[in-house]
């Protein structure tokens, strides 16, 4: 039996994921910020037979002391995790700070990822197929990269700002692939298309018309998850790939650039320590 571990993992494809998995006998641990939805999955688990395999982390992603937190507290409860799936975003139609002082959907969508991705690399690297995936939007150019402005603190807009954020994490599994993957963890991107989740977030009128327009015309969310299922259950032989609605996309391109990646883990790392 296997152990996943799935940030945003109360609504949406996380939610659908997790009741997959736990169907199948192996155990799920969801990170959220919302107890409440977090005892309705386990109790959800409890009514179907699994409740000594769900887990509830509660932890607020967007804030790093929570994602730190969170991470240690599955650290010393399971030594092997064997996949990791970020599912997490929130939309905010104005730019929004966190109590830390990074701009929310900088701290959520792209440096909770980094902070697990980098808490939990130990105990993936003790499971057999070890896989990271990434659900995000991978494939965009890389001129959509603010390099002096990561956190869009001039002209924000909540689309641009989760489209720069995916790109980012396109970044990140260069990096992480570069650094883990010697060791055996395979890094996987994935965009499963639009679908008819409850697209969290904050909309001004017109981007909510548009939201509830895309989810009428959206997949259901169990369509959404046949991709996302084959990189956990067969991780692909590459340290790194990407997926955008199950067709495979490459990453040798110059978008997939090592360089810009190794750039944005310095820059980062910077911003992280206050140096």
């Amino acid at each position: 039996m296997s152990t996943l571990v799935i940030a945003g993992g109360t609504d949406g494809i996380g939610k659908a994921l997790a009741e997959v998995y736990l169907g199948r006998g192996d155990t799920v641990v969801v990170i959220g910020r919302n107890p409440e939805k977090g005892r309705r999955f386990l109790d959800a688990a409890a009514a179907a037979g699994a409740a000594g395999r769900a887990f509830f982390v509660t932890a607020d992603l967007s804030l790093l002391k929570e994602t730190s937190r969170a991470a240690e507290e599955i650290r010393a409860a399971f030594p092997t995790v064997d996949a990791l799936v970020f599912c997490a975003r929130h939309y905010r139609f104005r730019r929004t700070e966190t109590a830390e002082g990074y701009e929310e959907n900088f701290a959520l969508f792209y440096l909770s990822r980094l902070v697990l991705g980098r808490a939990l690399a130990e105990p993936l690297s003790r499971a057999r197929h070890p896989v990271v995936v990434n659900v995000a939007g991978p494939g965009a150019g890389l001129d959509i990269v603010q390099w002096d402005d990561l956190q869009l603190s001039r002209g924000y807009h909540g689309g641009a700002a989760l489209g720069h954020g995916g790109k980012l994490n396109d970044l990140l599994g260069v990096s992480y692939a570069e650094q883990h993957g010697p060791a055996g963890i395979r890094y996987v991107l994935i965009h499963p298309g639009v679908t008819a989740t409850g697209f969290s977030g904050e909309y001004d009128r017109a981007t909510l018309a548009h939201i509830r327009s895309m989810q009428a015309h959206a997949k259901p969310v169990e369509a959404a998850l046949p991709p996302i299922i084959d990189a956990i259950d067969e991780p692909p032989a590459e340290a790194l790939s990407a997926y955008v609605e199950g067709r495979r996309i490459p990453v040798d391109t110059p978008d997939f650039d090592p360089a810009a990646a190794r750039r944005l883990r310095a820059l980062t790392d910077r911003l992280l320590t206050g140096s």
